[in-house]
C-alpha cells in the first residue's frame, strides 16, 4: 500500500496564476507547503488543491474562465464617473454639430440654407417656430424673410409692413454682440425676471412674439468677421420656456459657424447676380419692330455666367437679321468675350448680311486673332419677311426648328465646324421659306443640356414639345416659347420673367441651380 502525503488546501488567485503564465494546479503545485493537512472531515468528495474533481482541468494555454477586475468599479458618484459623463456629453454634442453643419454645407442654393439653419435652430433650442431676417449691414441685399412653422398671414405681416413703421417689425435691432438672448414673456400680472423668467434682451423681440401670439422668444444675431451683421434669426415658442445651458452653447456654436457660411454664400449670390446683369446689359434690351414677322426671345443665364447670346437687328430694304451663339467658357471672361463676338457680327450684318458665310467667315477670323485660345458656335439668318425667305448658315450650331399647323421639323444645315477650330472655316448657307404662321425656333445647346438626357433624346423632347403647342397659342411667339420652356423643362428651370412679344424676357431658376445658359429667339412669319 503507498504512502502518500496529503497535500494542503491552497486557494490561488486566478490572476497571478496568469500573470506568470501556469495553470491554476501548476501554480498550486510550486506554492504549496509541506506538511500534514489539517483535521476535517466533508460530507462530499475531497478536493484537491481546492478544485472539484469533476471540473476538467484547463490547458495551460488557456485563460482562467474569471479574472477579477485590474480596478474596482467605480462608484456611480465618484470622480471618475463624472468625468467621464461629461466627456460622453462633449463627444455628443461635437457630433451634433459636426452632422449639422455638414447638412448645412450640403445646401447649395441661400434661402436652402437658410431653411435649413432655421430648422436645425428650431430644434437644438426646443421650439417649433421661428424665422430669419437676411438683411446685411452694407445695404447691399438681398434682403430676405423666411419663417418655420409660421402662417402666410403672419410671416406676411412682416414682410410687408416697411420695418421702420413699427415697432415689432425691426427685430434686427437691439442685437449688437453674438450673444443672443431669450425673452419669456409674462403673464400680465407677472413682472418681466419674476419666477425665474430671464430678463427681456430687448422689448422689439418681445412684441415681435407678442404680435404673433406666442409665449417666449430666443434671438441670435447673425454675423461673420468678414461682412459684419447678416441678419437676425429669432425662434418662438408657445408656452413659457427658455433653452438650457447646454442649448445655448450648441445653438451659439452652430449659429457662428452658419452665419461664416452664409456670409460665403451671399458673396457668391452677389457675384451671380452682378454677372447676370452684366449678360443682359450686353443683350438686346428690346427687339425690333420689322413688318411682317413677330419676335419674341428667353435668355437665362447660369450662376456661373455662360457665353450664350442672341440678337436681331434690322438691315436695309425691310430685311431682318437673326443671330444665336455660344461662346466656351464661363465666368466673366466668357461674358466679355460673347459681348465682344456679339457686336462684331452687327458690324458684319451691316456690311454683308445678304451672304451668312461672309459674315460667318468675317467672325471666325477676328475670333482667332482676338481669342487665339477659344471657340464659339454661332448661326445667322438673314430674313426678308415680305418674301417670306430665310438665307442662313451655321457653324457648329445647333440646326433651327420650324413650327406649324402643317409640320413641325429641324432645318437641314450642313455640318461644319465651331469657329475657331480650323484653320479656315466654311460651309454651305441653306434656304427655307416658312409658310405664313410658321415659327422659325432659333435656340443654343444650354437648352438641350438642361434636360439632363443625351442630345439625341434632348432633340427629340425639343421636337415634342413645339409639336404639342396647342393651336391658341401659335399666334403668339412669346407664349409658344414659354410653352416650349414650360414642357421641356417641367422643374421651373425654364419660367420665364417679365417680358412678352417683342421684347426679350429673363428666366429666373428654381432647384438645383443650372449650369447652362437657355437662349431662345423666336420668329413669327406672317
Amino acid at each position: 500500500m503507498l504512502d502518500i502525503a496529503p497535500r494542503v488546501r491552497v486557494d490561488v488567485d486566478p490572476l497571478m496564476a496568469l500573470q506568470h503564465d501556469l495553470g491554476v494546479c501548476d501554480a498550486i503545485w510550486r506554492i504549496a507547503p509541506g506538511g500534514k493537512a489539517d483535521a476535517m472531515s466533508a460530507p462530499h468528495l475531497p478536493k484537491v488543491a481546492g478544485i472539484d474533481p469533476a471540473v476538467v482541468d484547463a490547458p495551460h494555454t488557456a485563460a482562467p474562465a474569471s479574472v477579477r477586475p485590474l480596478s474596482p468599479t467605480p462608484h456611480p458618484g465618484a470622480p471618475g464617473t463624472l468625468i467621464q459623463d461629461r466627456l460622453a456629453g462633449m463627444v455628443s454634442d461635437l457630433t451634433t454639430l459636426h452632422e449639422l453643419t455638414e447638412r448645412l454645407a450640403r445646401e447649395g442654393d441661400l434661402d436652402a440654407a437658410l431653411q435649413e439653419l432655421l430648422r436645425a435652430g428650431a430644434a437644438l433650442v426646443g421650439a417649433r417656430r421661428g424665422l430669419i431676417v437676411l438683411e446685411p449691414a452694407d445695404g447691399l441685399g438681398p434682403a430676405v424673410t423666411i419663417g418655420l412653422g409660421l402662417g402666410r398671414a403672419e410671416l406676411g405681416h412682416i414682410e410687408t409692413v416697411p420695418r421702420s413703421a413699427t415697432s415689432y417689425g425691426r427685430i434686427l435691432d437691439g442685437l449688437p454682440d453674438a450673444e443672443g438672448g431669450s425673452d419669456i414673456l409674462p403673464e400680465p400680472d407677472a413682472t418681466p425676471g419674476a419666477g425665474g423668467y430671464a430678463v427681456p434682451v430687448d422689448p422689439r423681440h418681445r412684441e415681435v412674439a407678442a404680435r404673433l401670439g406666442y409665449a417666449a422668444s430666443y434671438a441670435l444675431p447673425l454675423t461673420a468677421e468678414a461682412t459684419g451683421r447678416l441678419g437676425a434669426a429669432v425662434w418662438l415658442y408657445d408656452e413659457p420656456a427658455e433653452p438650457s445651458d447646454r442649448q445655448r452653447d450648441l445653438v451659439g456654436l452652430y449659429v457662428q459657424h452658419a452665419a461664416e457660411h452664409l456670409a460665403r454664400m451671399l458673396e457668391v449670390a452677389r457675384a451671380r447676380t452682378r454677372l447676370a446683369a452684366l449678360s443682359e446689359e450686353l443683350l438686346p434690351s428690346r427687339l425690333p419692330r420689322v413688318p411682317g414677322v413677330q419676335l419674341a426671345a428667353r435668355h437665362h443665364t447660369g450662376p456661373h455666367g455662360g457665353g450664350d447670346w442672341y440678337d436681331a437687328l434690322p438691315l436695309p430694304e425691310g430685311a431682318l437679321g437673326l443671330a444665336v451663339g455660344s461662346v466656351t467658357g464661363s465666368g466673366p471672361s466668357a461674358v466679355a468675350a460673347m459681348g465682344r463676338l456679339r457686336a462684331s457680327l452687327r458690324a458684319y450684318a451691316v456690311m454683308e448680311g445678304e451672304d451668312p458665310v461672309a459674315v460667318l467667315s468675317d467672325l471666325e477670323l477676328l475670333l482667332r486673332l482676338t481669342e487665339p485660345a477659344r471657340s464659339a458656335t454661332a448661326l445667322f439668318a438673314y430674313c426678308e419677311p415680305a418674301r417670306r425667305k430665310i438665307l442662313l448658315a451655321g457653324a457648329g450650331h445647333t440646326p433651327p426648328l420650324v413650327v406649324g399647323e402643317r409640320r413641325t421639323e429641324y432645318v437641314e444645315t450642313s455640318l461644319s465646324a465651331p469657329l475657331g477650330m480650323l484653320s479656315c472655316w466654311e460651309a454651305p448657307s441653306v434656304e427655307i421659306e416658312p409658310a405664313a404662321g410658321e415659327t422659325v425656333l432659333l435656340y443654343t445647346d444650354g437648352l438641350l443640356r438642361r434636360t439632363g438626357d443625351a442630345m439625341d433624346r434632348a432633340y427629340a423632347r425639343l421636337h415634342a414639345a413645339a409639336a404639342g403647342v396647342p393651336r391658341a397659342l401659335r399666334d403668339d411667339p412669346a407664349a409658344l416659347v414659354d410653352h416650349v420652356l414650360h414642357t421641356l423643362l417641367p422643374d421651373g428651370l425654364g419660367r420665364p420673367g417679365p417680358g412678352g412679344a417683342g421684347e426679350a424676357g429673363g428666366c429666373t431658376g428654381a432647384g438645383e441651380a443650372p449650369y447652362e445658359d437657355i437662349v431662345l429667339l423666336a420668329a413669327r412669319f406672317e
